[in-house]
């Protein structure tokens, strides 16, 4: 099936900015699910608000744009109802870690069987540039004029201390690596995050004079590290990427069904 036969053309041209990750990231997921095999009819995509949540409107699946925040909460209902369906959830940083922050921690508690895409440009871009959970310190946004104070999270050490079960981390220069991690994180039965660092040019770029999208991506590569490397040793500042959990435990929707069975069981 050709990566088009996935989208939905009658939506396009797409709404995001001219150089914005977001569709890199929307291209390697694509390509995941291509190389997978998948049918279209076994995916339900599930999104809140935010810029890359306008990923579900421009795919050819069963998808729910929802509201702010409360994508894993929709995604969670939609697996227990049908178990045997992929849950794919793509989030901003406000969906995934400000007020999406508290169903993200309990998704990975459960470790429910959904794939969590985190989109993590460290801005609130749709509207209009304010700082995040994700922006860390010294960043200017629009509600930072004399630079950022709060420190951010690391995706990948929540993820894993919360109990997800799949936990990588890639950026949208290293696009081969988005499509494999995704199309693993897919296949994994348990709760799956992926951070994607991802470039936003119109804020957070012209904030912080990065440059264009093609420096900003251009830093992804400079500033990253595969995990264990010795450049990480040489410069403990890099950003590691790759698969940094990835254990088998047991998957919410199957124990909740042994317990309906107990239950009918009178046990």
């Amino acid at each position: 099936m050709a990566i088009k036969d996935y989208l939905r053309e009658r939506f396009f041209p797409h709404l995001w900015c001219p150089g914005c990750g977001h569709g890199m990231v929307l291209n390697g997921l694509l390509r995941a699910i291509d190389k997978l095999g998948m049918s279209k009819n076994e995916i339900v995509m599930v999104s809140g608000i935010g810029c890359s949540s306008r990923i579900t409107g421009y795919v050819d699946f069963h998808t729910l744009h929802t509201i702010h925040g409360r994508a894993l909460a929709f995604a969670t209902g939609v697996k227990m109802a049908r178990p045997e369906l992929n849950l794919i959830v793509p989030m901003g940083d406000g969906d995934a870690l400000a007020i999406g922050g508290n169903h993200f921690i309990h998704a990975a508690r459960r470790n429910i069987d959904i794939t969590a895409i985190v989109m993590n440009n460290r801005i609130y871009g749709m509207t209009g540039g304010q700082f995040s959970p994700l922006s860390g310190e010294n960043i200017r946004a629009t509600t930072a004029p004399y630079l950022t104070i709060d420190p951010s999270f690391d995706v990948v050490e929540l993820a894993k201390a919360a109990g997800a079960t799949f936990v990588a981390r890639t950026t949208t220069y290293h696009i081969q690596q988005v499509s494999d991690i995704i199309g693993k994180a897919i296949l994994h039965e348990g709760f799956s995050v992926v951070e994607v660092l991802s470039q936003c040019p119109t804020y957070f770029g012209r904030k912080n004079k990065e440059g264009d999208a093609v420096d900003m991506v251009q830093h992804f590569k400079k500033n990253t590290t595969s995990i264990g490397s010795k450049a990480k040793q040489e410069n403990p500042d890099l950003i590691e990427r790759g698969i940094f959990v990835q254990t088998e435990l047991p998957e919410y929707c199957s124990e909740y069904e042994k317990m309906v069975q107990r239950a009918m069981k009178g046990q």
